[in-house]
């Protein structure tokens, strides 16, 4: 059964939680930053962060400001354009695991060039894979796959302390998707799920994408 994330970002502090325990858990290196006028820190994804909050302000129609957060990740499509992109240029270098549906990143990414990575990049509906110049390898989330086959909890659901972040087979996800947007809708009329159909990591938004990120879904 393949399996899915939900992500309620109704729910979502910034504790970046989820951010720290994914470079924990892959042993990535800390990010050389500044200040950038903004409390989101690193400002992009990188080959060293697979995961990241993204943060958003803006006044609403009473000039209060809001906060939105946006926990961003590989999306691991239903159909993954990127393992189509890929396998025109190194075949395999890229794959779907038919058991868990995670879009995986494979050794043979190794023999892709920088070029071949941009394309594939660009070929990303949310912009998610990025290129590591000095080893020579595409980056992403994995969706924690050793865990998964392990029976375990992706790290950043399981550091998760306010249930913004779900884990499970997808049609349990999909199920508690509606169930989580019929709540949401009662403070936040405008709350959407984000192209479910397409993807097994589904956002749960309280407005419009735009107040979000201008990546945070597809159409």
């Amino acid at each position: 059964m393949p399996k899915a994330f939900l992500i309620d970002t109704t729910r979502c502090t910034a504790c970046r939680g989820c951010q720290l325990g994914c470079k924990e858990w892959n042993g990535l290196p800390p990010n050389k930053t500044k200040q950038q006028g903004s409390h989101q820190n690193p400002p992009d994804l990188n080959p060293f962060n697979y995961k990241i909050v993204r943060f958003h302000e803006h006044l609403d129609a009473e000039g209060n400001v809001v906060w939105n957060f946006f926990p961003d990740q590989c999306r691991h499509c239903v159909t993954p354009v990127c393992v189509d992109v890929a396998d025109m240029v190194v075949p395999g270098a890229l794959i779907k695991d038919s058991a868990t549906g995670a879009v995986l990143v494979t050794e043979k990414s190794s023999q892709l060039t920088a070029e071949d990575a941009e394309a594939i990049r660009n070929a990303c509906p949310y912009d998610i894979p990025r290129y590591d110049p000095v080893a020579k390898k595409l980056t992403k989330c994995d969706m924690c796959i050793d865990r998964v086959r392990a029976g375990l909890l992706p790290v950043c659901v399981k550091t998760c302390p306010t249930g913004t972040m779900a884990f499970d087979d997808r049609d349990a996800i999909v199920a508690l998707a509606q169930q989580r947007l019929a709540v949401a809708k009662e403070r936040f009329p405008k709350a959407h799920l984000v192209d479910m159909q397409e993807v097994n990591v589904i956002f749960l938004l309280a407005e419009e994408k735009e107040y979000y990120h201008e990546r945070a879904a597809f159409m």
